[in-house]
């Protein structure tokens, strides 16, 4: 996410390095490249352009403390001016409605119908809603069909009316069967159209009279980059969404559209899509998105993910085996399966500051646990409960029962051990509960001292 465009601004801020002072003259080499590395991202032109006349004109204000290098200096004012460019503030969702009603919409294959089972599962779980889900998409073969195959994955039902092809009334019968059945949340999936397709903006334009919904979406597909904002004022136009959700923001994408969709349409990016899990779905918060595009990590967006897997019951129950010595292979599997339920491996890494940098010819596979999971169901009830007994004849047979060599088994049962040190040293505090009982994950680097 955003790894081109980081790189790029890191390699401008070193025009300032060894700078005594911030001057017109340094400000306008560093500012130039800075330009230049947005355009490169597909930030909208003019956007760019403002936004590098504001970091100059700012710059240029400051004085600089003693204590203060002027690249540190211009990094602060760059961050600060990201998180301004995509929208300041977190944008929530508006949900007082009785049911509240969320319309989706956006162009054909932006990932409509999968994004609207990920939001209905988020509502569900972090929010605590009972939501349900309608199929107004009566164009794409088979879209009914998907969104019921979803609905049943996460648990959340679907309202559908196959042989009505008219998309506003089961819109608003939806709706109805909503407050006759008492869910709180309706997410009305719509078919994908184009703003040239005069008709078919007008039955999007009528859906939304139809129902009067709380929040109108608009889901676009960060990689199409620059189009992707362009279509999105010509949505806008005729719709007057509420809110932005990027999707595939996890793929090879430039980052233009997140830089650029809130200046050009003064609408809030509200969510983010990113990977192929129902779970991997973000609520966007501008200034964790700097840090991010920065290099600084997002240390409050990982805690977050923990905090949602973190079982107080569980966690006791942990602290008491850590003090005596007694956590096993059992604990150590319990752990790997909280760590895979938080999403992508690589993009959590990332989120530690200085370790996406590291990471960014790494591949991180989200099977990267295959190995360690099929040695720990290759050992025995007990040897899973008494690590201790693991001798050498016991590691071969696990090593040929899991389809890995000796070195492995040794390997994982060398860095078990050394979790579980590092479990009882930190085992007083609350967030050392959460994380210091993350296994290592495979091929990742050693992490920096942070």
């Amino acid at each position: 996410m955003f790894d081109n465009l980081s790189e790029r601004l890191e390699r401008s801020f070193k025009i300032l390095k060894g700078e005594g002072k911030i001057t017109e003259i340094n400000v306008a080499e560093t500012l130039k490249d800075v330009r230049r590395a947005l355009l490169d991202a597909d930030v909208n032109y003019k956007v760019a352009k403002t936004f590098t006349d504001t970091v100059k004109q700012k710059a240029l204000g400051q004085n600089v403390l003693t204590a203060v290098k002027p690249s540190q200096l211009m990094v602060k004012i760059v961050h600060d001016e990201l998180a301004t460019l995509m929208g300041g503030e977190t944008a929530e969702l508006n949900l007082q409605g009785h049911p509240s009603v969320i319309l989706m919409a956006g162009l054909n294959g932006a990932g409509k119908t999968t994004l609207s089972g990920k939001l209905a599962l988020m509502l569900k779980t972090k929010k605590r809603k009972n939501p349900l889900l309608a199929a107004c998409d009566i164009y794409r073969p088979a879209a009914i069909e998907q969104l019921k195959v979803l609905g049943e994955q996460i648990g959340i039902p679907v309202y559908s009316e196959p042989d009505n092809k008219d998309a506003v009334q089961i819109a608003q019968n939806a709706v109805k069967e909503a407050k006759a059945k008492g869910y709180d949340v309706v997410i009305v999936d719509t078919a994908g159209r184009l703003a040239v397709d005069e008709q078919m903006m007008q039955e999007i334009a009528a859906i939304k009279h139809g129902i009067n919904p709380d929040e109108t979406l608009f889901v676009v597909d960060a990689m199409t980059g620059q189009d992707a904002v362009n279509t999105a004022k010509e949505f806008n136009d005729r719709l007057d969404f509420d809110g932005v959700v990027l999707t595939k923001l996890d793929g090879d994408t430039r980052g233009g559209a997140a830089l650029s969709i809130r200046t050009v349409v003064n609408k809030p990016i509200k969510f983010v899509g990113t990977g192929e899990k129902m779970e991997a779905i973000d609520q966007f918060h501008p200034s964790r998105m700097a840090d991010r595009i920065l290099g600084m990590g997002d240390i409050v967006s990982l805690v977050e993910k923990a905090q949602e897997q973190y079982d107080e019951e569980e966690a006791r129950r942990l602290q008491k085996k850590i003090a005596k010595n007694q956590f096993d292979f059992n604990d150590f599997m319990s752990q790997i399966q909280q760590i895979k339920k938080m999403g992508n491996l690589k993009d959590l890494a990332s989120m530690i500051p200085g370790v996406g940098k590291a990471l960014k010819d790494v591949e991180i596979d989200d099977n990267a646990f295959k190995g360690i999971e099929a040695i720990i169901q290759s050992m025995t009830p007990r040897e899973r409960t008494n690590p201790e007994i693991l001798n050498t004849s016991r590691r071969q047979r696990i090593a040929k029962g899991s389809g890995t060599n000796i070195q492995e088994v040794n390997r994982l049962i060398k860095q078990f051990d050394q979790t579980r040190k590092m479990m009882k040293m930190v085992t007083g505090s609350k967030m050392g509960k959460m994380m210091a009982n993350m296994p290592k994950i495979p091929g990742m680097p050693k992490m920096p001292k942070l």
